[in-house]
């Protein structure tokens, strides 16, 4: 596997909280700290690397609707458009479904989403389904590039997923100068940390510190290399809805969060004419391993015979991390984010 490719795959979960990172990844291969800043800023031009930051837990910041819309054909593209251009969207896809446009949007809190929302069925001239999360029981799109959903890993990883179960620990109001970097991502230079010490007027023991503490507590679900997998050739991704009474979702969910292939799972409150309730998300190279793996999870869970209906992706029009906290948070007077780059 070359450097380029380790470098993406093997920092998902924990990225190093040290004061020269990229020396201490570059010793593992037997690289410098410059070909490992090169490496990854290359992969951040070509769209394979999101950013180096954070993954926050459900409940830690802000709140996020899954909605979507049953848009014409014809109108597929400008409301496509008109829905990407809403600053709190950070995912709109088209799906192979009547109801063919979903999109994720966030707020400071769920009434500011409501508002978005409704803003957008009066731009667009359409009704939304609005489909909030009631319980997350697996969240992991870190998985291995190499040996996708290989037999085994999805139940090695569930440690990453435990503190998504229930809400997560909120961020603190004074801490979220230094959620808002989180979000953004690690500048790429060789002493990130540092550079986040100066704009936030602290010291980078603090920095580290206030992480470890997020980690543990769930806030944050992990911190490391966000990828984004459809440049990486993950062009195949379905998400699998199902009919489930409402007594058995936490039983059925537990079983299928744990198969092989199922990257997200989690329980959605049912909309009018949407009477399901349990979600899954599986991301592939192909459409047929996708199947496969959905063929054998849905055997595993018990859920063959339960109304369900499968959602693949056509199009991808917008997608990048959630913002929490990045509108909302101010850094020390006297401080500027372009510190970030010339620290």
């Amino acid at each position: 596997m070359s450097v380029d490719y380790q470098l993406i795959n093997d920092w998902q979960q924990r990225f190093p909280l040290s004061s020269e990172p990229f020396a201490a990844m570059g010793l593992r291969y037997g690289v410098g700290s410059d070909r490992v800043l090169a490496e990854f800023g290359r992969m951040q031009a070509s769209g394979s690397l999101g950013r180096i930051g954070g993954v926050w837990g459900s409940g830690a910041g802000g709140a996020a609707l899954l909605c979507a819309f049953a848009v014409p054909q014809k109108r597929l593209e400008s409301v496509a458009a008109l829905v990407s251009a809403y600053a709190g969207v950070n995912h709109n896809y088209e799906r192979e479904h009547a109801y063919n446009l979903w999109f994720v949007i966030t707020g400071a809190d769920p009434e500011q989403v409501a508002a978005g929302v409704s803003s957008l069925e009066a731009a667009c001239n359409l009704h939304a389904l609005r489909l909030p999360m009631q319980r997350a029981y697996r969240i992991n799109l870190g998985f291995d590039l190499q040996r996708p959903h290989a037999a085994g890993c999805a139940a090695r990883a569930v440690g990453h997923e435990t503190a998504t179960r229930d809400a997560a620990r909120a961020v603190h109001r004074d801490d979220r100068a230094l959620a808002a970097l989180v979000e953004d991502g690690l500048p790429l230079i060789p002493r990130p940390f540092a550079a986040w010490a100066l704009a936030l007027g602290c010291s980078e023991a603090h920095i580290f510190a206030k992480l470890e503490q997020w980690l543990k507590q769930g806030t944050l679900r992990r911190f490391g290399v966000v990828v984004r997998h459809h440049e990486l050739g993950f062009a195949a991704n379905a998400m699998c809805v199902f009919d489930v009474a409402d007594e058995d979702v936490d039983t059925r969910a537990a079983i299928l969060s744990r198969q092989p292939g199922v990257t997200l799972c989690y329980r959605r409150a049912r909309g009018p004419g949407w009477p399901y309730n349990l979600y899954c998300m599986l991301h592939g190279r192909e459409r047929g391993e996708v199947l496969a793996w959905l063929e054998a999870a849905r055997a595993a869970a018990g859920l063959e015979l339960i109304q369900q209906t499968v959602l693949f992706s056509r199009r991808r029009f917008k997608q990048c991390g959630a913002s929490y906290f990045r509108n909302c948070a101010e850094l020390p007077a006297g401080s500027t984010v372009q510190e970030l780059q010339d620290a």
